[in-house]
């Protein structure tokens, strides 16, 4: 045979255009080629381990042998470009542009309002790209599959699912109630009978799309195949910095390179060798790339089995085993079928189509899903080397790594038989993870058990389980004990025993949820029991007893189906000018570029002259002395160009904390210098290089210690009405209780950025910066630098998302690259990793409440005396307003005749926490909702009869005795018991339960009054500044910043009104403190409706200096009222300002008009829970919100919807751990889950209440912002509900606090049964925990 040909030169195409990379680094990943040597910046980075998607691409190869070309979906984030020779890359700006021509995907997501933010929108856009490269006419179910790895935290996904719904084969129809319309007709119908108003359904209308065209897709460079065919037999060799990557023609190619480089890995997709890479900085001297081995790519059916090559993706194993399965018989298939349950939520759809089978066996996460079912399956690896050819079991000592049973160092896995199961065989598969899909397991499993035939007398048994140990375990010695006996209740019960006995998890255990795990370990069995006695009754039905219904509940797994939405919403005025888009759903005024990945974020701006990035060196430490810092080593490092520490800023180190660490540290994460270099992988190599000396202080992590060591951050916060001993004293009953309840992070896509640039004159500076105030980076910068303000200009075109995470947080890290720049005099780009960034900042506050309520026998409260307590973090950013506002709000929806609340912030050692959309009152509105439902399981009235004899009525003060009107709350709660038929389904969800006592049913309906923006006047001002330019446009702009929420498309929709002139007229640059200045941070919930009134001012004096104009020409054309204006030199250029809206709050008299206006708000949300592992499924959820007048429906609704799921996934989901020493564990997608695409209510109806309106607020709007938020709470309830059902049908007590947020292990465990009952219990005190409680 001839020796292979060598080359070392990457050829691959991007976009249809061909790369040529005569230097390809191994260790260079595409999404950072793509952005920073090909400049294309749509492809956005979001975590760096693949686990949100915004940095999808789609990768195209040709099959040579079988004449094929494959489309798949890849996260560029880990895609080695060495992978790529010979493949086409797809990123989103091929797909479509504003230059060239838009694609359907990207003008029907844009249209049908699926793009909030944008930064996630180019990843939506090429996972449904990739889709239909593959599948022109996908299912429903695809699509949803195809998004699985597409993580949104503006949307609440539903809008991107509508975007997509007409590429589908099949129609989806939700059925208005009662109408018999479609929420996608976008045609009128009557609204209920009690207001009559008309309304529309729908905000977007498919059949307006233009069709398809795949004729105009790119086509596959002929070139490339030509290269498939012709460099079959050339080796790839590229040499880099500190790694070689090997990819060989054939097999004995590499095994001839495995003998000479035993530690080599192989690597197929990166999805495993590169998550070490990015996270935990592993290198390999050698990595080869087996991708062209035929024999590794075998598909093939043998009289065993199927035997799948090694280097098969995990996609391709999918659909080779659907293929199976349909064609082969079942009892041959049940193998298949169990790996096929686990491959349709393991992972992203990109990760799945990376990720090799070989790959994912032989680096045997204990959490990997597949390995134990290809274990219990008694599956086979075809071993190769350069001494030949074995078979090895895929058995639990090949897992646990036992050396006589695993791979030698120089074997590579060429394929793996996985065979046919039997007759008398029975394979299940089990997992469960924090999120149904694109999770890793907490506790998966793998069972077989095989009789002997024609009865229940166990031959042989496995049972496996991952993420209880480091490698998958076995219960070999469980089963051994188990063979020969019936399969029966005793055997069961044994087994059990026998199970928790072998598999052990200690208290201190790596991940925590020790108990949980422990359950899941015999609910699992227990199931696999229940699974196996109704397959034996379905072989056997005369021979077996059919299961009862109740054990019969048991079986199945809930699954969240593909979702519908209902938006409904009143219509214009039917004599409103077409031309006026005020009260129409206009589409984002950025909506396309979202799609496209043409619009332009902080890190997207391209490189400037002399740039440098820069790394932080962070502290390790919770509290302690700096002793020193030596950076001796980091200066070393090539590329390096300087470090700096607090000793260079010149002014002021920030305000209320500083910018950079002096004396000592107060947190881990705080930073405590800066690498700059000539490149970010310099100058993190640099930060790694930073020694830092501790003298360590004790710290204090938790709610608890700081009360007991009375560290707050201000004074005591409270609040009293009526006189609360009197009203105790006059109780029928008083009860007493707690809540505590988990912080949450931002997880804004776009993480924090800044780019800052020093001029060459005067000390000015210019600071790019994604942040939602502008003014304080000017002045913290200006500061920092000893400067005045106006030398700093500050700008903001958009921002990747904040939701009150980049109000304080991004001035220091503005900060710390202006000193940088100052020091060095070059410009200077700091963008956060996610993990730095999760690190560094805080969330939400973590809360502890304390509650004593008095109460009626009939329901009425007339007594409550509350706690409430912060975790503020170590400094006091926002943790003062944020108890103020939980003491002003913790009433929500009810009169409490007599109440006291007391609010303390606590100081700890933990990283500041700071703002968070709702501010306090999500965390307010769930401790007195908490206390509601104590009060109706205590007298057993039902839950809505206590909220409806609470709730405010009419006219009333509040407890700070500001007046407003209860009657748009009450029209609310009436409307959403009718429009989610809430009496008719709770007897239902009753039914349900009373057949089901492993799975269970829940349904709640809450209530809400919020109150939209600030307790001070100042808050509320802005400023708009508008230009009318000589051949008629106009240039807006204002103080308030673009986040996702519409604020731009908004203003311009005010500015079309107000002038009478098209959209098309007006343009929105930049938020910029040059053109603004002094304006107040974007938050609130006001911050559209105050710069609105700003603009609405500029626009009206301009519209007053045209009407001598209008007047003499009043026939005339726009454009010819500019002319002769300015011909008459009048100004067309003026300032608007808004003084803001007259509000206050007197902490000494406890009164005051602490608030512009209230808004009201009722959801109802239905649930699913299976009791046997905590899983829950959203069913249906139903809003009705007082939006007033919508001056955009569209972002409105959007705004509701993406706030409830973001409330869902604070409540249900999203969970923060802290080590002992204060260290934050959780610090990205793999650790953290947000809500995705599986957790949206299988049907999400959103109806905004008609026939309303607000005096105060401009054309009678009301700001959205905020207020769907806390309305996730109602799927709280619903859990909550269905566990009291589970509770009370098991005799166990009902008066029962629920923490949040409310998990899977939280839920399991409070289902509390014989499993639970059986495992073994830790004694707080006598271990160290993985993580602490610090709420």
């Amino acid at each position: 045979m001839a020796c292979p040909q060598q080359s070392d030169e990457l050829v691959f195409f991007v976009n249809g255009r061909k790369v040529i990379e005569r230097q390809a680094d191994p260790e260079e990943l595409l999404l950072y080629y793509l952005r920073k040597k090909l400049r294309l910046s749509g492809t956005k980075y979001g975590c760096g381990v693949g686990g949100c998607g915004a940095c999808t691409v789609m990768i195209s190869t040709y099959d040579p042998v079988a004449k094929q070309i494959h489309h798949h979906p890849a996260n560029s984030c880990l895609l080695p470009i060495c992978s790529l020779h010979g493949a086409a890359v797809t990123t989103v700006e091929g797909v479509g542009s504003i230059k060239t021509r838009i694609h359907p995907i990207q003008e029907r997501l844009a249209k049908c309002h699926g793009s909030q933010c944008g930064f996630c929108t180019p990843g939506m856009v090429m996972s449904i790209y990739a889709l239909l490269r593959n599948h022109a006419v996908p299912s429903m179910e695809q699509i949803i599959s195809a998004l699985d790895g597409n993580l949104c935290r503006c949307t609440g996904y539903r809008p991107i699912i509508d975007s997509y719904t007409s590429f589908a084969r099949e129609a989806t129809c939700c059925k208005l109630r009662g109408t018999g319309q479609c929420c996608l007709d976008q045609e009128e119908c009557v609204c209920s009978s009690s207001t009559g108003a008309q309304i529309h359904s729908g905000l977007c209308n498919p059949e307006e799309f233009p069709p398809m065209d795949p004729t105009q897709e790119f086509i596959f460079p002929p070139e490339l195949m030509r290269m498939a065919q012709e460099q079959q037999r050339t080796s790839l060799i590229f040499h880099g910095k500190r790694t070689t990557w090997i990819s060989p023609t054939n097999l004995k190619e590499l095994l001839e390179l495995k003998a000479k480089y035993p530690k080599a890995p192989l690597v197929v997709g990166n999805t495993s060798v590169g998550l070490k890479n990015n996270c935990h900085g592993a290198y390999h001297p050698i990595i080869l790339h087996p991708v062209r081995i035929p024999e590794m790519h075998v598909v093939s059916s043998t009289n065993d089995g199927l035997v799948i090559g090694a280097a098969c993706c995990l996609a391709q194993l999918r659909d080779i085993l659907m293929e199976a399965v349909s064609k082969l018989p079942e009892e041959k298939t049940k193998i298949y079928q169990a790996l096929l349950q686990h491959l349709k939520t393991l992972a992203g759809e990109q990760i799945r189509s990376m990720a090799s089978l070989g790959g994912h066996i032989v680096s045997r996460g204990s959490s990997w899903d597949l390995n134990p079912i290809l274990s219990v399956g008694k599956s086979v690896l075809n071993l190769a080397s350069e001494d030949g050819e074995r078979q090895i079991l895929l058995n639990d000592q090949f897992l646990a790594g036992c050396e006589h049973a695993d791979i030698m160092p120089k074997e590579v896995i060429v394929s793996v038989l996985i065979p046919y199961s039997m007759k008398d065989d029975f394979i299940s598969a089990f997992r469960q993870a924090e999120r149904q899909k694109n999770a890793f397991s907490i506790v998966n499993s793998g069972m077989r058990v095989l009789f002997s035939p024609g009865t229940d007398t166990i031959v042989d048994l496995s049972i496996l389980y991952g993420g209880i140990g480091s490698t998958t375990l076995s219960a070999r010695k469980s089963c051994e004990k188990l063979i020969g006996r019936q399969w029966n209740d005793q055997m069961l019960n044994k087994a059990c025993r026998l199970v928790l006995e072998e598999i052990v998890l200690p208290p201190s255990a790596l991940g925590g949820k020790v108990e949980y795990r422990r359950t899941l370990l015999v609910s699992f069995l227990f199931r696999f029991y229940l699974e196996v006695l109704h397959g034996l009754y379905q072989m056997y039905p005369f021979r077996y007893a059919e299961l009862s219904q109740e054990k019969m509940s048991a079986l199945g797994i809930l699954e969240s189906g593909v979702p519908q939405g209902v938006q409904i919403y009143q219509d214009v005025d039917p004599g409103q000018s077409p031309q006026d888009p005020v009260g129409r759903p206009i589409m984002h005024q950025s909506g396309i570029k979202h799609a496209t990945g043409e619009a332009v974020y902080i890190d997207d701006i391209r490189p400037v002259d002399g740039e440098l990035s820069l790394a932080v060196v962070t502290s390790t430490k919770a509290h302690a002395k700096i002793i020193s810092i030596d950076a001796s080593e980091a200066l070393q490092v090539p590329g390096v160009v300087d470090v700096v520490t607090a000793r260079d800023v010149p002014g002021e180190n920030g305000k209320d904390e500083q910018a950079y660490a002096e004396d000592k540290v107060i947190c881990v994460g705080q930073i405590i210098c800066a690498v700059v270099a000539e490149s970010l992988t310099q100058a993190k190599c640099g930060a790694e290089k930073v020694k830092i000396v501790y003298e360590d202080l004790e710290p204090i992590l938790t709610i608890e210690d700081a009360i007991k060591h009375n560290s707050y951050i201000t004074e005591e916060r409270n609040i009293e009405k009526g006189d609360i001993e009197k009203g105790f004293k006059s109780a029928d009953e008083i009860i007493e209780g707690e809540l505590h309840m988990g912080g949450q992070e931002h997880f804004y896509l776009e993480t924090n950025s800044v780019l800052v640039i020093p001029r060459t004159e005067d000390r000015e500076m210019d600071v790019y910066v994604s942040t939602q105030h502008a003014t304080d980076v000017q002045e913290l910068v200006a500061s920092a630098l000893n400067l005045q303000s106006n030398k700093i200009m500050c700008h903001v075109k958009r921002v990747g998302g904040a939701f009150g995470g980049k109000i304080t947080k991004p001035s220091l890290f503005a900060v710390i690259a202006a000193v940088a720049a100052n020091k060095t005099g070059r410009p200077v780009r700091f963008a956060l990793e996610r993990n730095m960034d999760m690190l560094i900042t805080g969330g939400r506050h973590p809360f502890f409440g304390k509650y004593k309520v008095g109460f009626m026998n009939d329901g009425r409260i007339i007594a409550a005396d509350f706690q409430c307590y912060i975790n503020g973090g170590c400094t006091k950013d926002e943790s003062e307003l944020v108890i103020e506002y939980i003491i002003l709000k913790v009433d929500n929806a009810y009169n409490i005749p007599n109440l006291r609340v007391r609010g303390h912030a606590c100081k700890t050692n933990l990283p500041s926490n700071t703002a968070f959309r709702g501010f306090g009152f999500p965390q307010a509105g769930l401790f007195v909702e908490t206390c509601i439902v104590a009060v109706a399981t205590q007298t057993g009235l039902p839950h809505e009869k206590v909220r409806e004899i609470n709730m405010y009525k009419g006219v009333n003060l509040t407890s700070f005795k500001e007046e407003f009107n209860a009657e748009n709350l009450w029209k609310c709660w009436e409307e959403c018991l009718d429009k989610s038929d809430y009496y008719n389904r709770k007897a239902m969800v009753e039914e349900f339960n009373t057949k089901n006592y492993w799975k269970k049913k829940g349904i709640a309906i809450i209530p809400m009054k919020f109150s939209v923006g600030f307790n001070a006047t100042y808050f509320h001002q802005a400023g708009a500044l508008v230009h009318i330019y000589i051949d008629g446009s106009v240039l807006v702009t204002h103080g308030g910043i673009e986040l996702g929420q519409g604020i731009n498309t908004k203003m311009l929709q005010i500015a079309s009104r107000e002038l009478k002139i098209p959209l098309s007229y007006i343009h929105f640059c930049e938020t910029s403190t040059t053109t603004v200045p002094n304006g107040k941070y974007t938050a609130g919930s006001v911050g559209t409706e105050i710069n609105a009134r700003a603009v609405q001012d500029a626009c009206q004096i301009l519209w007053k200096r045209l009407e001598p104009i209008r007047r003499d020409n009043p026939n005339g054309k726009w454009e010819d009222w500019i002319h002769e204006a300015h011909e008459q030199s009048i100004s067309l250029s003026a300032t608007g300002y808004f003084k803001g809206y007259v509000t206050n709050m007197n902490w000494d008299t406890k009164k005051g008009h602490a608030f512009p206006y209230f808004l009201f708000g009722v959801a109802c949300s239905e649930v699913e829970i299976d009791c046997l592992t905590g899983a829950h499924k959203n069913i249906r959820t139903d809003i009705v919100m007082d939006a007033c007048f919508s001056i955009n429906p569209a972002i409105d609704i959007g705004q509701i919807e993406g706030a409830f799921i973001q409330g869902v996934g604070l409540y249900t989901l999203e969970e923060i751990y802290f080590s002992p020493e204060g260290e934050q564990l959780t610090l990205g997608p793999d650790t953290y889950k947000i809500p995705a695409i599986c957790d949206i209510p299988k049907q999400f109806c959103v109806y905004l209440l008609p026939n309303s309106c607000n005096s105060i607020a401009i054309y009678s709007s009301k700001g959205m912002g905020e207020a769907g938020f806390f309305l996730g709470s109602s799927v709280f309830f619903a859990i909550r509900d269905a566990v009291a059902a589970a509770r009370k049908e098991r005799g166990l007590p009902l008066d029962f606090t629920l923490n949040s947020p409310l998990t899977v292990e939280r839920i399991r465990m409070a289902c509390d049964d014989v499993f639970t009952e059986m495992i073994p219990k830790d004694k707080p005190g006598l271990y160290k925990p993985w993580a602490i409680n610090i709420n």
